[in-house]
Parts: structure tokens; C-alpha cells; sequence
């Protein structure tokens, strides 16, 4: 009876813990800056977004992480336990960039939207400057977007 009920005890811990880990991923959208394809998760609750790229190694060439947030504002970002150099792109409701920043690993320094913004699309540092992509363009796909009720 005792070996029965520590199992059932284990096999409800590992349950909640596939919850939790299924809770924390987040949807993948697909979003493109001119001729370029980009697959971003979306951050689009108040937890993913305070999690956002933490404590990852490596993110693939045109992979991103859009933050998507409830109202327009000059929405800040940092690097607080992130590992990898990052660019974001700060973001007008209709997609359009209003401005760039590099990011560099593991500090707490604030990058902020130049005017009031809705999204932030993080890529691997220097990725928008390397295809020619800069403040006037537009990200296409963030029409969809919505912050999660």
C-alpha cells in the first residue's frame, strides 16, 4: 500500500511538472521584415514576457521573441540572466519600427521604445543591421498579435 501510494505521489509530481514546463511554451508566430521569414515565440502574458530569452544559449539565425504588450507605451527592455547578445526592434502598432538597440548579455541596462510602442521583436545582435532593416521599415504578421487575457 505504501509503495503504491509513493508512486501515485511521484506520478502526480511529474504530472504537474509536464504542466508547468507545457504552460511556459509559448506560441510560435510567423512574422517577415521584407523578403525575410521570421519565426518568433510570443510573449504575449505578463510571465512569459518578464521570462522572455533568460537563461537560453543560443537562438537559431531567424528565430525571434516578440513581446507583445496590452497597451502603447515606451515600453523598456533589458538583459537581466540573459546569456546571448540580442537587437530589438521596438515596434508602432501597425508594425512599423521605430527604433533599434543592441543588447548585451547579462546587464540590467534599460533599451526603450523612442515613441510609444506596442511590440518588441528581439533577434540575435546585429541581425536587423545585417539585412538593411531599420527604423521606417515594417514587420509584417503583427496585425494577429494580442496580449493573452
Amino acid at each position: 500500500m505504501r509503495r503504491n501510494l509513493s508512486r501515485l505521489a511521484i506520478a502526480l509530481i511529474l504530472l504537474c511538472l509536464v504542466g508547468v514546463a507545457a504552460a511556459q511554451q509559448m506560441p510560435l508566430v510567423q512574422l517577415t521584415a521584407g523578403m525575410y521569414r521570421i519565426t518568433a515565440e510570443m510573449a504575449n502574458t505578463p510571465q512569459t514576457r518578464q521570462v522572455g530569452l533568460m537563461h537560453r544559449e543560443s537562438m537559431a539565425e531567424n528565430r525571434g521573441m516578440v513581446f507583445v504588450f496590452e497597451y502603447d507605451a515606451r515600453h523598456c527592455m533589458w538583459m537581466k540572466n540573459t546569456l546571448i547578445p540580442l537587437s530589438v526592434a521596438f515596434l508602432a502598432r501597425d508594425g512599423t519600427i521605430l527604433n533599434i538597440a543592441d543588447m548585451q548579455p547579462q546587464t540590467e541596462t534599460s533599451h526603450c521604445a523612442a515613441k510609444s510602442a506596442r511590440y518588441a521583436l528581439e533577434m540575435n545582435e546585429g541581425w536587423f543591421d545585417e539585412r538593411g532593416i531599420g527604423a521606417g521599415d515594417r514587420i509584417e504578421g503583427v496585425a494577429n498579435l494580442r496580449p493573452a487575457r
